[in-house]
């Protein structure tokens, strides 16, 4: 007979289950990326070409949940299973691609303490260009900045214990920023 106290904890429901907190800027957060980035590259290896800090967190002044994220960009397709496999043998859990196409996330083992996450993709995946454009567009424009930490506060404060819905707020913000983006780089071709 299985009871719920014999089921093993859900770390995507647990993960979901914390409030939502919107803070300053910490000028900490990109030392913690580096030393994050020093610990994942032996751990990946030769499967890794990069790791990108992504997320509100590689914004300077920009007011984020105070989690740490890291893509981790891979040589290719084929280094996707040795990496998964070292990952997790480094005691990362991993959690699949969480309805994203083209990359693999991960829980880090010492999550409590050293809050980040970690996403395998590769070159020229759209979850990673999407990424790497989105940030880029937020550190280049202070003011775009300000507006999205500023969303940012209202939607943690809307949806203090809501993680799905803080992040559904935020998709019209994003999407437009990337879009502006491409409409940019068009404009730029011609």
């Amino acid at each position: 007979m299985s009871t719920d106290e014999n089921r093993p904890p859900d770390p995507i429901a647990e993960r979901r289950a914390r409030p939502v907190v919107v803070v300053p800027y910490d000028p900490a957060w990109p030392a913690r990326f580096d030393a994050l980035r020093e610990r994942l590259l032996p751990i990946v290896g030769d499967a890794a070409v990069a790791v990108e800090h992504v997320g509100s967190t590689a914004v300077p002044g920009l007011a984020a949940r105070p989690i740490v994220d890291l893509s981790v960009v891979l040589r290719g397709v084929d280094d996707m299973p040795v990496a998964i496999a070292r990952l997790t043998e480094a005691g990362y859990v991993h959690v699949g691609d969480l309805g994203v196409a083209g990359r693999e996330s991960f829980i880090a083992p010492d999550e409590a303490t050293n809050p980040h996450q970690v996403t395998l993709s590769t070159p020229g995946t759209l979850e990673l260009q999407r990424n790497l454009t989105f940030r880029d567009a937020l550190r280049a424009d202070a003011a775009l900045a300000e507006r999205y930490g500023n969303l940012k506060r209202e939607l943690a404060a809307s949806f203090p214990d809501d993680l799905d819905g803080y992040i559904d707020g935020k998709t019209v913000f994003t999407k437009t920023v990337l879009a502006d983006a491409r409409n940019e780089m068009r404009s730029r071709k011609r």
